[in-house]
């Protein structure tokens, strides 16, 4: 049996359809520089790339 991988846990989610998500980037300092509407839509999650859903899956084995 694999563990959890703790550091893919807290950067990525699997949703209910499967897909895998991820957190945007651009939010953790010198916020007052960027315009209102791009932290705004970093706070929403996006979907990971195909090419690391594989790796991300096999690291979070009980989470899908």
């Amino acid at each position: 049996m694999e563990k959890t991988n703790k550091a893919v846990k807290k950067r990525f989610k699997i949703s209910g359809t499967g897909k895998v998500l991820r957190n945007r980037a651009g939010r953790r300092h010198l916020a007052g520089s960027k315009k209102s509407k791009k932290c705004r839509a970093a706070r929403r999650w996006q979907e990971a790339d195909t090419t690391d859903t594989q790796r991300v899956i096999k690291n979070l084995p009980f989470n899908h």
